[in-house]
């Protein structure tokens, strides 16, 4: 018997019925030829905490750091029960069929449980990669020794061991550090997170740095046989230009507008073309998240969280966590099905589907092109829309319409291109004439904006200048010479930061990096250089939210004071993408066998130890906006706490200094009647803790009550009756 441990259910449901399903139980299918199929959710296991081998580590000590602790996993939450029963069914089998997903990832979650049950029956590897039934039996032919992918194993091994090495390490080591200075934030630190932060950080430098200057540009208004039309200055080689190619002395421009005026043109070219431009690629999770972000201000956590509804609750689309936009050639025989299921699940979109021709064959559909997953399409599962949530059926009518668009006829128009000579300056005219609509009917009601500025985008006229001849005649009626303010970098949307995300590499500037970060993307379409995956950079950006580094203002993401002050205090190497490159070449040698896990983890712990010893030395010069001192020891820095009876002030120096403040509108109300008493009763003591008791002024006037000393570790209260508390059974 053969057990198969697919990464996805759906997947070993499609493995199942291309073999024959003889039975189902609960978490695995029984095949006619006696084989079981059996699957993970995604990862079943996690790699164990520091506080798991030692449960002193759950408390943040700078002494305790560089933490490092054995490697081992555990399993996740909620996930026992099947790893119980993969153990189970492994013991009974002959042999192991490895069905991950065919990349690092897919690789590891499947060999990190083999190793975790401690199997030892033969495995060997099944890549799988579109649930086409015929692919499916094409992938069971050819099978393969897992031990072919022993160092791609290794490789993601390292990475998840070093990631969590130094996100625990440098996280703990700086916000114990900005502690010492009265902040209370969680200064969360990792490889791919704060790169993203300070990537935001510095488009906002760049845009608020940015110093304003002019630049200069001409049109020429040309009349020909009752037509007008306007031509735009190409400047020449000795023009005055900016690094934009853009001319920024006025005067210059000047003079040639009087040297052209009332003369006449002569035409040096013209070049007529008909084009024609394909649909859009269906989508990925990161253009789909691009998309919601601009057309429905979802945040790229929303659209997974739907799209992971859409996929796991309603059955109607693909494998939600994509980043592949292309399909592969066998899935192009389903589309009539799909579009069949489309049409009865949002009828709103026939217009579209009766356009749609599904013997058409787009670009998309193209095997060589699809990697570990093929793009999120329609399922052929049919249902009615009004079942769905409005934010899901948003979604849904998206990603159909992106699969629509495929079998459209494509967008064609004319483009004419007129070169002139004006006393000998050259000028452009472009016009640019749609002859078929074609798929992008579908699309005009969008309006996309993805935080980008093309400061000298060329105009392309709807005006027709197919009646120009070379030997037409040509005056030059009126130049229009007009003064333009450059503009910044504009601040990051998330559409556009989203899009940034799959190239970073364009912002490095060492040439080794750059193209280190290429490399690593040289086998993925529309990844060109970038950090953390489609998935990941959902939840980073989410959990920059969260910590109070960046926030969404309007359509805009911006870094907050605490997001920028933080990226000036971590060493550069931190903030920048240079890390995932150096790690990417040496994850390379351990694929090859040239490098060790051990050896990695070593270096990457030594660069760790380093990075704490300097803030154990040093410390962080870190500035707390309206940090308040204690008044009591002068060391401190007094803290807002949520109480039981509300919101009261605290010292950060707590227990050494347990003095409190009652809260006045979001301050501490430090006048000299309202700070509480913190002396504690020698003669009644805390029925919970043995710690003294302290009588409290209450609201109403003359009215006192009872609290521990040791509040807020105990939050033992009482009421007072003749300067006594009230201390029941």
């Amino acid at each position: 018997m053969r057990l198969f441990i697919a990464e996805k259910p759906e997947l070993g449901r499609a493995i199942a019925e291309a073999i024959g399903v003889s039975s189902r139980g609960d978490g695995f299918i029984t095949c006619i030829n006696g084989d079981i199929i059996s699957w993970c959710f995604g990862h079943l296991l996690q790699l164990t905490d520091p506080e798991d081998h030692d449960p002193s580590a759950k408390q943040w000590n700078m002494s305790d750091l560089p933490l490092q602790w054995p490697v081992s996993h555990k399993p996740i939450h909620g996930k026992t029960k099947q790893i119980n029963l993969i153990k189970s069914l492994s013991s009974k089998a002959d042999e192991i069929i490895h069905a991950g997903d065919p990349d690092d990832e897919g690789q590891l979650l499947v060999d990190e449980l083999l190793d975790y049950i401690g199997n030892t029956k033969p495995v060997r590897r099944i890549l799988i990669n579109d649930l086409n039934k015929t692919l499916v039996l094409k992938a069971l032919d050819n099978l393969r020794d897992n031990k072919e992918f022993y160092g791609l194993y290794q490789s993601a091994l390292a990475r998840s061991i070093a990631d969590q090495l130094y996100g625990y390490n440098m996280t703990r080591g700086y916000t114990l550090a900005a502690r010492e200075k009265g902040s209370d934030a969680v200064l969360s630190v990792g490889r791919v997170q704060t790169p993203i932060l300070g990537l935001i950080v510095n488009r906002d430098k760049s845009h608020e740095d940015h110093k304003s200057s002019f630049y200069y540009t001409l049109q020429a208004e040309i009349s020909a046989e009752q037509n007008q039309f306007r031509a735009r200055y190409i400047p020449s080689e000795t023009a005055p230009l900016d690094d934009k190619g853009r001319v920024i002395d006025e005067d210059f421009l000047n003079k040639i507008a009087q040297s052209i005026e009332g003369k006449a043109p002569t035409i040096s070219s013209i070049v007529s073309e008909e084009k024609e431009q394909a649909a859009p690629l269906p989508y990925n999770l990161l253009m789909l998240q691009a998309d919601a972000s601009n057309l429905f201000s979802f945040s790229p956590d929303k659209t997974l969280k739907i799209t992971q509804s859409l996929r796991e609750n309603h059955k109607l689309i693909t494998y939600n966590r994509s980043d592949c936009q292309y399909l592969s050639d066998e899935q192009h025989n389903d589309a009539p099905a799909v579009l069949d299921a489309v049409l009865k699940t949002a009828h709103y979109l026939s217009d579209y589907i009766k356009a749609a021709d599904p013997a058409l064959k787009s670009r998309a559909f193209n095997s060589k092109n699809v990697s570990a997953h093929h793009a999120i399409i329609p399922t052929q599962t049919a249902k009615d829309i009004s079942s769905l949530s409005p934010e899901e059926a948003k979604i849904y009518m998206l990603i159909a319409r992106g699969y629509i668009t495929q079998f459209m006829p494509k967008y064609r128009y004319r483009e004419i291109i007129v070169n002139l000579n004006i006393e000998g300056h050259a000028f452009k005219a472009t016009s640019k004439i749609e002859l078929q609509s074609g798929w992008k009917d579908a699309f005009k009601n969008d309006a996309i904006d993805d935080g980008n500025i093309n400061e000298e985008e060329e105009d392309q006229s709807s005006i027709d200048l197919s009646w120009l001849k070379e030997q037409s005649n040509l005056i030059c009626t009126a130049p229009h010479l007009d003064k333009k303010k450059t503009a910044p970098p504009p601040y990051y949307t998330m559409a556009a930061l989203l899009k940034d995300l799959t190239r970073v590499s364009k912002f490095v500037r060492d040439p080794k990096i750059k193209q280190l970060l290429m490399d690593k993307d040289k086998d993925k379409k529309g990844e060109h250089g970038g950090i953390g995956t489609p998935a990941t950079r959902s939840a980073i950006i989410a959990q920059l939210i969260e910590r109070g580094f960046i926030i969404e203002k309007g359509k805009k993401v911006i870094s907050t004071p605490l997001g920028r002050e933080f990226c000036t205090i971590l060493p550069e190497i931190a903030t920048v993408p240079d890390m995932t490159a150096y790690w990417h070449e040496q994850q390379e040698d351990i694929k090859t066998g040239q490098l060790t896990i051990n050896q990695f983890i070593s270096e990457v712990f030594s660069f760790i130890s380093d990075e704490i010893t300097n803030l154990k030395t040093s410390g962080i010069n870190i500035s707390i906006e309206d940090a308040i001192s204690c008044p009591t020891c002068n060391a401190g820095h007094l803290k807002r706490r949520k109480g039981r009876n509300g919101h009261f002030w605290g010292c950060n120096k707590y227990p050494d200094c347990k003095v409190t403040f009652p809260d006045k509108r979001g301050k501490p109300d430090l006048s000299e009647k309202t700070p509480l008493k913190t002396e504690a009763s020698d003669t009644h003591s805390c029925p919970k803790c043995e710690a003294g008791l302290i009588r409290r002024p209450a609201k109403k006037k003359g009215s006192f009550w009872w609290g521990c000393s040791s509040f807020p570790v105990c939050d033992f209260r009482a009421f007072d009756k003749d300067g006594k508390p009230v201390i029941n059974n």
